[in-house]
């Protein structure tokens, strides 16, 4: 028996449509709209997104091969929800206190929100999950064909478009990716409802099919038997249901889907209390359900029958076609849903660890800011996904079991577990460990379960296999559980020898206390001593946000001219994240935030802080050697706080003497000039060195007041665009005069063309003041050189002298307002040169470096973001 395909593509299509009315009606609604009890109700139906196609159908195939090894697909979630107290609620409140948007994001935050983990989660999610959303549209194209007889119309494309369509409706129309998407919730809920309903109408109609006896040609010769074999546990299995039931414990925590359902739409931690029986008592209905259905396909129909499609071919045979279209549309519930968060998470991920720190790069992303691009960023990433898994489909042989690539995923997605649940409950991890065990997991992942499975890459997995096994048993190991066992030991040694071996960056270990004691810690989050200049931060915040989601965050924060705290910086990073992401998050927000000055008091509330730290610590049983180590910083902190305070006792010493000299020669000659009895030419002589030294002392109060202005941020600046090498020279011929006296020749090498936009005067005092020490300093060469070109995207300007170096001991504060402190042969100055030179180059968005310094001669490189390219209209 067939049914019509006029008449399957018309259910499926109403089917599609009655989900967008659902989501519809339910996205306009505030969850305060919803009761209670619905919401947990909801809440646990959207966790059986867990069950996709490859459960559906695939579930009937395995008990068809295997028996019972189908229950350790269900067993795993059951143990995982049952500890739902110590895991998934620690894990739904980090997320909520960290922000964030998707698994790449919560493991990335936990190590200091490194980008290169974001970026390693994202990847291995999308080499998992692609070829499971293909899976997902292979089920319902070869559902279709059974149902129909004809394979004429591309289900696959129109169900992968229809998706993509509605995911892009409801999934991007917040920007903030952390937000409900009840729409979406409620449709994938209703779905969860009528995939059970329909595996349960089957089951039931197996039941009286059962009784009917076999037929001619059957596998089995009667229901006991096909029974016996679906119930049946196979010999030696042990360790492999030991591996599936890991496997489907950890996809319960890493899918991305998963996640998303189970840790970023949960409002409510007592909504996961209901789940803990309810979610395990829809997994046992839905295991109940497949032994009859694998049974009757069994006894009912003839050997050779597809089992991954008992679930349609038994109503079929038994001349039920409103059962086998029921079964459908439950496949296509099974399959729909899925595809749709799965695709939804990995544009999120795509969006905010791959796409987005390219965009930060920009200078403008249009009038909406970024959020406009990251928008439009992400519905492209849900169409790529989409036609990735498409392609992946059409191209790929599909001989392969629904349930046997689905475990295959699941290997995969279980990279991420080392470096989850390890950093959820050790402190110690590191985020080198967490990087190079991820990557050395999902490469032996790769080359163990992922390329076989296409055909692949045969040879190295035996190789693997000789080299790691005995020669006895290399080749009867089940390959799932070789693989699987060996890809997650060499994640998780390297993982801990590596976090073993480390040490956590301070970012790292405050991101540690936080998601370790996320369940314990009482109070406001610590956060880091940072201070920021309000407007710097107001201008990225409009940037990413947008002008309103800006002024609504600022809006009644502190005095519009005072610079921000730390608290309210970390508050900004949090907001910024839901957005771009945790990592890129915190490289915007580090790029105007400064870390707050070390002055004595500073260091004294800091002590007593960690005083009481270190009383805290002793309440919470913090071993011995976590003390040590923290004295340990405090006495460095106390070492560079001295040495501070000696460098600036000897600069402000300096200054004095400097001042006083000019001042000493003012007042003698002018004490001369009044006694009188001086010739013509005496006078002119004495007015000419009190002008002089007037003139030194006014440059040196010029410089102070100058480089104070910089470093606050008040210095105005007339900005235009101009050739830098018009100014190097010009800065060239200012201090011709100077470096001739010198006995020295300054020679220019610049390109014609170097455009910037910055302020003419300021980039010129800057390379004056590079010339000026290389005239100082130039030893015996006889050259100085200036030289110009355009490197890398980067506009470079270099300053060359032959001198004979410069002394270690001043590198460390070579531009420092306290360099001429250190430096024991400064032929004169204050030694503010370089760091007033360095604070214009800020300023005005560049860096000055020494690139070079021996007994060859010093380079500095002066780097400027180059001009825009403007368009001729």
């Amino acid at each position: 028996m067939t049914l019509s395909p006029a008449l399957v593509l018309f259910v499926g299509a109403g089917y599609v449509a009655l989900l967008f009315l659902i989501a519809f009606a339910v996205d306009g609604r505030t969850p305060r709209d919803r009761p209670a009890p619905w919401q947990g109700v909801l809440y646990t139906l959207s966790l059986a997104i867990y069950c996709t196609s490859w459960t559906f159908y695939g579930a009937v195939g395995t008990a068809v091969r295997s028996g019972l090894e189908f229950v350790t697909i269900y067993i795993g979630p059951t143990l995982i929800l049952m500890a739902w107290w110590v895991l998934m609620r620690k894990m739904a409140r980090v997320a909520k206190a960290q922000r964030v948007t998707s698994i790449a994001d919560f493991i990335s935050a936990r190590y200091g929100k490194s980008r290169l983990i974001a970026v390693l989660v994202t990847l291995v999610a999308i080499a998992a999950i692609t070829p499971y959303i293909a899976l997902q549209l292979l089920a319902v194209s070869k559902s279709f064909r059974a149902l129909t007889g004809e394979a004429g119309t591309d289900t696959a494309f129109w169900t992968a478009a229809a998706m993509a369509f509605f995911v892009i409706l409801f999934g991007t129309r917040r920007l903030s990716a952390d937000e409900s998407q009840p729409g979406i919730v409620a449709a994938i809920a209703f779905e969860s409802l009528v995939k059970l309903a329909a595996l349960l109408a089957v089951a039931l109609l197996a039941v009286a099919s059962l009784s009917k006896g076999p037929v001619p040609g059957a596998t089995a010769a009667g229901w006991p038997e096909a029974l016996a074999a679906v119930g049946a546990i196979g010999e030696g299995e042990g360790t492999r249901w030991v591996v599936l039931t890991l496997l489907s414990a950890l996809a319960m925590l890493c899918l991305p889907r998963q996640f998303q359902v189970g840790i970023i739409e949960n409002r409510d931690e007592r909504d996961m209390a209901l789940a803990s029986w309810l979610f395990p008592t829809y997994l046992f209905l839905i295991a109940v359900a497949v032994l009859p259905i694998a049974a009757a396909g069994l006894t009912r129909l003839p050997a050779g029958a597809e089992p991954d499609l008992f679930v349609l071919s038994v109503p079929l045979l038994e001349g039920s076609g409103a059962v086998a279209l029921f079964a459908f549309i439950g496949g296509l519930s099974a399959a729909t849903s899925m595809v749709i968060v799965a695709s939804l998470a990995l544009a999120v991920m795509i969006s905010n660890h791959l796409v987005a720190p390219l965009l930060l790069g920009g200078r403008r992303t249009g009038r909406a800011g970024l959020s406009g691009a990251v928008l439009a960023t992400r519905r492209v990433a849900i169409a790529g996904v989409m036609a990735l898994g498409y392609l992946y489909g059409l191209y790929s042989d599909g001989t392969a079991g629904l349930a046997s690539l689905g475990l295959i995923a699941f290997a995969g997605v279980a990279q991420f577990a080392p470096a989850l649940v390890g950093g959820l409950f050790w402190r110690d991890a590191t985020r080198e460990g967490a990087a190079l065990g991820l990557c050395a997991g999902a490469a032996l992942w790769l080359v163990t379960l992922l390329l076989p499975s296409f055909g692949v890459g045969v040879s190295l997995l035996e190789g693997l296999r000789a080299l790691l096994l005995p020669a006895s048993v290399a080749q009867s190991v089940d390959p799932l559980v070789f693989g699987t066992v060996t890809s997650l030991t060499l994640n998780t040694v390297v993982y801990v020898a590596l976090s073993l071996l480390g040490r956590s960056r301070p970012l790292d270990a405050l991101q540690a206390t936080l998601f370790v004691d996320a369940l314990s810690r009482g109070g406001p989050a610590p956060t880091l001593r940072r201070s920021a200049d309000r407007r710097d931060l107001m201008r990225l915040t409009r940037r990413v946000l947008g002008p309103v989601e800006a002024h609504r965050l600022f809006d009644g924060e502190g005095d519009p001219g005072a610079p921000v705290d730390g608290a309210f910086l970390a508050k900004v990073e949090r907001e910024i994240a839901l957005t771009v992401g945790a990592g890129s998050a915190h490289a915007l927000v580090t790029r105007v935030a400064t870390g707050e000055p070390l002055t004595v008091e500073t260091a004294i509330a800091v002590l007593g802080e960690t005083q009481e730290a270190i009383r805290l610590a002793r309440d919470l049983g913090v071993r011995s050697v976590a003390l040590e180590r923290t004295a340990e910083e405090l006495r460095e902190a106390n070492d560079a706080l001295t040495t501070l305070l000696a460098e600036k006792d000897v600069f402000l010493s300096r200054v004095s003497h400097e001042m006083r000299t000019p001042l000493t020669a003012v007042r003698a000659f002018a004490e001369l000039l009044r006694e009188g009895g001086m010739d013509e030419a005496r006078q002119e002589r004495s007015l000419e060195i009190i002008v002089r030294e007037t003139a030194r002392l006014t440059r040196l109060l010029d410089d102070i007041l100058d480089l104070s202005r910089l470093e606050a941020g008040r210095a105005p600046l007339n900005l235009a665009r101009l050739n830098a090498g018009d100014v190097a020279r010009r800065a060239a011929g200012a201090m011709e005069g100077v470096a001739e006296h010198a006995g020295v020749a300054i020679a220019v090498d610049v390109a014609p063309e170097l455009p910037v936009v910055a302020d003419a005067d300021r980039l010129m005092q800057a390379l004056v003041n590079l010339i000026s020490n290389a005239v100082k300093f130039h030893g015996d060469a006889p050259d100085v050189t200036v030289s110009g070109a355009l490197e890398d995207a980067m506009v470079v300007l270099r300053v060359t002298d032959g001198g004979h170096g410069i002394d270690p001991a001043i590198l460390p504060h070579l531009f420092t307002k306290f360099a001429g402190a250190v430096e024991p042969h400064n032929p004169g100055g204050a030694g503010l040169g370089l760091a007033i030179a360095r604070e214009i180059v800020t300023v005005l968005g560049g860096s000055l470096n020494l690139e070079r310094t021996g007994p060859e001669g010093t380079v500095f490189a002066l780097k400027l973001p180059p001009a825009p390219v403007t368009v001729q209209a």
